[in-house]
């Protein structure tokens, strides 16, 4: 199928599992190189034979998105293999949520850290080449949780509070040449709620996450705004499920 996906050359973070995995495979079936980025690379390792094996292109480069040498290496590395990047996809991210009276606040430099620092980390590394290149595209994955606060989540919609505005501070000053959008999925089918430490805020998740949405739905979501003409922009997409009341 051609699309004005084929050919692009697309960096994901976040690429072992969940929303990332899933989108890495929508988008190598639909012609894009896409270079994956995790901790994990073993599970990277894993999911670029399966889709070259399928026929399509695939990189692998280990990435701690919190340091900010590891996302210049994993941009650098996508330059190197493919010649440009087209697409930077910054979709790692950590939900341990507690009330904010437990004082976990190690888990909030850590939400902190990934969530924000993380989407600057990608931005700072990407937009000189994309700047170079007079094309390119940022997508950034906020949250519905970026939108509306609810408790045991305050520093995490912060977090994606963050990204909404760094993401709208970008569109603004980039213009012309480089698109920016952000995604706010609704509860989706991922490994996010595995990282909830607090019992009763993992229990309350739990229950919530029973009309999650599959990770493919905001996968396909991703492709629609890559799909665009280079004059237009897909600022914000809100993918929730029907079901949902948030």
């Amino acid at each position: 199928m051609t699309t004005n996906i084929q050919g692009k050359v697309v960096a994901i973070t976040g690429a072992s599992s969940g929303i990332g995995e899933a989108t890495a495979r929508l988008l190598a079936q639909q012609g894009a190189k896409v270079v994956l980025g995790a901790r994990r690379q073993e599970r990277l390792e894993v999911l670029a034979k399966e889709l070259t094996a399928a026929g399509g292109e695939a990189r692998v480069r280990a990435v701690d998105v919190t340091k900010r040498e590891d996302v210049e290496g994993f941009v650098r590395f996508t330059v190197e293999q493919f010649g440009r990047l087209d697409v930077l996809i910054n979709n790692a991210g950590v939900m341990p949520l507690s009330l904010l009276e437990k004082l976990k606040v190690d888990e909030w430099d850590r939400m902190i850290d990934v969530n924000i620092r993380g989407v600057l980390h990608g931005i700072a590394a990407a937009l000189p080449v994309m700047k170079r290149q007079k094309s390119g595209q940022v997508i950034n994955l906020s949250s519905i949780g970026g939108h509306a606060v609810s408790p045991t989540a305050a520093v995490y919609c912060a977090t994606k509070f963050a990204v909404m505005a760094i993401s709208e501070g970008l569109r603004q000053e980039v213009g012309g040449d480089i698109r920016v959008t952000v995604i706010s999925p609704g509860v989706t089918t991922s490994e996010l709620a595995e990282s909830i430490s607090d019992s009763n805020a993992r229990d309350v998740m739990r229950e919530f996450r029973k009309v999650a949405i599959p990770a493919d739905a905001v996968a396909r979501s991703i492709a629609y705004a890559i799909s665009q003409p280079a004059d237009v922009d897909v600022s914000e997409i809100i993918i929730r499920p029907t079901a949902s009341p948030y």
